[in-house]
């Protein structure tokens, strides 16, 4: 990880306080811990988070939240995607917008921050600062997206692509585990599929979109920093492998006659570990692998797996995965085995625009923090969708061992109060400058 300070003539261009009422950021955080909390609770799995697209509690968060943001002074909307969107307009009505948000979605047996406390945290912004909004050259909308994770129908970002206008209309196909369409969850829901385009934003519509969120890894908490600010998010490619040998008798036959497909694709699991551990920020995972026919006494003849891969950038990932081919080549060839693979997920790296880079430094350095760490993301984002439309900028706050998609997952009140600051001042700072322009 290395470490950054605001840098040009635009960084650190106002270094005002906040100008609010004392203990504003602490009933603020409070705030946002127990709406973490309430959040918890909408859940379709029992004794854990599961909080999924389309779903009832898609529903019923969207409600809850939508409260929320109208305490906050918010109109509020449902777009034609299913995320929820609060709007407070700027002194012109019809001037460009500072998009704000996280997601409000889950993994299964999920923790309670991912997402949603960088949503609970816009909309404390927004209440922050509302008052100033009316005399700015833009105005802010608060996004609660939905499908980030991608957990119900196998194909993340699906809220945010909207919005950015790149839904693909074979993603109407997708079925979920209980073999509902894509289209059949819409129509369920009470959205028409036929008007999904309405939730696209135009980038001249955008000032640009800035996120806080937790981390997702360890960095932050090992240097004991409470913040940082992303520069870039991976890069991320996954594929669907098949290593193909040859089923036959475990008992009848030996060694030297067989061709088995686990033993090889075992190899290649720790040949995607050994590679990715020797390249520079890149990560790679198999996360699911399973044999066939799958006996207990049959040599196993067909092995399918899938392949994570994420990288800072672009060209290491793709230079790491063109290794990766390489080493499946010689590890078949020497095994009689053969192997394919079908790319599932392409995103290319996106990032961060330096002047919300330097506007979020500025941010943190406001609260006292002083240098504030830069630090990549290894984890997608809906930033990656935004990006298509317009810059954006990532605040990271510290995740204790960086444990999440995990019950376990959590971050303190102190750096929600801390980067609540951080992120009030940044877009301050940000209608500083604009008001500049």
């Amino acid at each position: 990880m290395s470490t950054g300070t605001p840098t040009g003539p635009r960084a650190g261009s106002r270094t005002d306080g906040l100008g609010l009422p004392p203990g504003a950021l602490a009933a603020a955080t409070a705030r946002v811990m127990a709406r973490c909390d309430e959040l918890a609770r909408l859940s379709s799995m029992s004794g854990g988070i599961e909080r999924v697209y389309l779903s009832p509690e898609h529903a019923r968060a969207n409600r809850l939240a939508e409260r929320w943001l109208r305490e906050a002074g918010m109109a509020t909307a449902q777009d034609a995607a299913g995320n929820l969107v609060g709007h407070l307009p700027g002194r012109d009505p019809d001037a460009p917008v500072l998009l704000l948000g996280s997601h409000l979605d889950t993994v299964r047996d999920a923790g309670r921050y991912d997402g949603i406390v960088g949503v609970l945290m816009a909309v404390e912004v927004v209440r922050l600062l509302g008052p100033r909004v009316r005399t700015w050259p833009f105005g802010l909308d608060v996004v609660a997206f939905w499908d980030e994770e991608g957990a119900r129908f196998g194909k993340a970002l699906l809220g945010s692509s909207a919005l950015a206008g790149v839904w693909d209309p074979a993603w109407w196909d997708l079925r979920d585990a209980d073999g509902v369409s894509l289209r059949e969850a819409f129509t369920a829901f009470g959205l028409d599929p036929a008007r999904v385009g309405e939730a696209a934003r135009r980038p001249a519509d955008l000032v640009g979109y800035l996120e806080a969120h937790i981390e997702q890894g360890p960095e932050l908490d090992g240097a004991g920093e409470a913040l940082g600010v992303v520069t870039s998010i991976a890069a991320a490619r996954r594929w669907e492998i098949a290593v193909v040998g040859e089923a036959r008798h475990a008992g009848g036959t030996p060694y030297d006659r067989r061709r088995d497909a686990l033993v090889g694709a075992s190899e290649a699991v720790l040949a995607v570990e050994r590679i990715c551990r020797e390249e520079h920020h890149v990560v790679g995972t198999v996360g699911r692998l399973e044999a066939f026919p799958g006996a207990v006494n049959v040599v196993p003849g067909e092995v399918r797996l899938t392949l994570d891969l994420r990288g800072e950038l672009d060209e290491t990932r793709d230079a790491t995965w063109a290794r990766i081919g390489g080493e499946l080549d010689a590890l078949t060839g020497r095994r009689g085995l053969t192997w394919s693979a079908t790319a599932v997920h392409d995103a290319p790296a996106v990032r961060c625009g330096p002047l919300f880079q330097d506007v979020l430094h500025a941010g943190i350095a406001a609260g006292g923090q002083g240098e504030s760490p830069a630090l990549f993301s290894r984890a997608g984002h809906d930033a990656m969708a935004v990006g298509r439309l317009t810059d954006v900028g990532m605040l990271f706050l510290r995740n204790p061992d960086g444990i999440s998609h995990h019950p376990d997952e959590d971050v303190s009140a102190a750096d929600v109060e801390r980067g609540l600051g951080a992120l009030a001042a940044a877009v301050l700072h940000l209608a500083h400058e604009r008001s500049l322009v």
